[in-house]
């Protein structure tokens, strides 16, 4: 399975997406859409899973959850909008990873790209940063990569250009 990962569009989305998702076979958004004309895109272009953000409105929020939790290829994955990164996590955040146990735990909010294994936890984290170009991010950036019996495969770091 091929997933095509970004965030933080803030109702931008860069028309290069549309390529370098084609051979994806899911879309997927941690939060911080924008303007539902993005989340309708995308999920018009590929099957499409996201989570609303702190800046989305009630017209996001009424379609898309706070929190996603779902299989994808053998792995349990667990998507929302704001996670830190390990181990500083929320208290309630913590308590949700306990509970949930994912293979891969993803989030956006920070701008910030960051892949990195949570050894305490056993998980996949990722934040594929910020592909719109609103807050303070030098670089536009998202993640592609394949899910094959449970592991993550043929990482890829997307850098779309200056904010």
């Amino acid at each position: 399975m091929k997933i095509g990962l970004l965030s933080d569009t803030h109702s931008y989305l860069d028309e290069q997406f549309f390529e370098l998702f084609k051979e994806c076979d899911e879309v997927w958004h941690a939060g911080d859409i924008g303007q539902i004309s993005v989340a309708e895109r995308l999920a018009s272009f590929k099957p499409f899973r996201a989570v609303y953000g702190n800046i989305d409105g009630r017209e996001i929020r009424a379609i898309y959850p706070k929190d996603l939790v779902f299989d994808c290829a053998g792995a349990k994955i667990f998507i929302t909008h704001i996670g830190g990164y390990p181990p500083k996590y929320t208290t309630q955040l913590k308590k949700q990873l306990d509970e949930i146990r994912p293979d891969v735990f993803i989030c956006g909010h920070s701008h910030i790209l960051k892949v990195i294994g949570d050894k305490e936890r056993s998980l996949l984290h990722l934040n594929s940063g910020a592909a719109g170009k609103e807050g303070f991010h030098f670089v536009r950036t998202a993640l592609r990569f394949e899910i094959n019996a449970g592991k993550i495969n043929q990482m890829e770091v997307i850098e779309l250009g200056k904010r």
